[in-house]
This record gives structure tokens, C-alpha cells and sequence, in this order.
């Protein structure tokens, strides 16, 4: 997890509340991480999901891990979208959908190098096994059409 995690803390990422994350002031690190989420940085909603996923800052809550690495996943990060391609694997906070994991973990394959891209094919194989012929040309289809999805942030002008 670690080494996947780190792929969201670039150095850019202080402002966003990395350093409060990476000290443990969980808190402070959801105070300064939400509202850039919540304005569409794909970086911090991976983050936020994490910080639900695992309790940190913010009370545990899968379904709210699943909504926020859902709209990370859709823009085109790749943690988001392996972080909610295991959530789906595994059944935690949605019913286990075996199609969906084997779609989220390709297209973080797709968009990793080195370990983290062979971490990504290696889960995907896993999920593949436990698939029909169907199910799985179904997965690869919807990946192969797959688009990022850029979130548009609506600001009301400024009288």
C-alpha cells in the first residue's frame, strides 16, 4: 500500500495537506484535503478515500471510501482507480462485482510503471480467475472504451 500511496504525494502535495498526513494529524490533513476534493483535484479525493477507507481523520466509512475513489478513478488517477478496483474485489461498501475490479485494476495497469504495474496486472490476473469468459470480455470491453472523465467545477460569479 505504501508503495502505491506514495504515487499521490508529490512534492506539490504539501498545500493539499500531505505533511499533516504524513505526521499522523489526520485531522488537520481532512480539514485541508477536503475542500480541494470537493473542488475536483483528483489527487485529493485518492487521498480522502484512503483517509475514509482506513478511518484516518475521518470517521471509517467504505461507502464514502467507494465515492471518492470513484471520482478520482473517473478523472484518470491510477491509485484511485486500483484503491476502488480492490474495494470492488473485495465487496467492501458495495456488493462484490468482480467485472467492475477486473475494469478499475486494467486501467490502473494501464497507467502504472515498474512495481506498481506489475502489483496492478498481478490483481487484475487474480480477478480474471474468478470470471466467466463473459464477465471478462465484458470487463475488457468497458476498459478499452473507458474515457477519463475531467470533473467541471461550477464557480458562481462574483457580484
Amino acid at each position: 500500500m505504501v508503495l502505491l500511496f506514495s504515487a499521490l504525494t508529490p512534492a506539490h502535495a504539501a498545500p493539499l495537506g500531505e505533511g499533516a498526513y504524513r505526521s499522523g494529524d489526520y485531522p488537520r490533513a481532512a480539514r485541508r484535503i477536503g475542500p480541494a476534493a470537493e473542488r475536483g483535484d483528483p489527487r485529493a479525493q485518492a487521498y480522502l478515500g484512503f483517509m475514509y477507507q482506513y478511518g484516518r481523520g475521518v470517521p471509517q466509512s467504505y461507502v464514502l471510501a467507494i465515492y471518492w475513489y470513484r471520482r478520482a478513478a473517473e478523472q484518470g488517477n491510477p491509485t484511485a482507480q486500483h484503491l476502488l478496483g480492490l474495494m470492488f474485489d473485495k465487496g467492501l461498501g458495495t456488493p462484490t462485482n468482480h467485472v467492475a475490479a477486473h475494469v478499475w485494476l486494467s486501467l490502473a495497469a494501464s497507467r502504472t510503471k515498474g512495481a506498481d504495474h506489475e502489483d496492478n496486472v498481478r490483481l487484475r490476473d487474480a480477478v480474471a480467475a474468478k470470471m466467466s469468459f463473459g464477465q471478462l470480455y465484458d470487463a475488457q470491453a468497458l476498459a478499452q472504451t473507458w474515457l477519463p472523465k475531467p470533473e467541471v467545477v461550477l464557480v458562481a460569479p462574483r457580484f
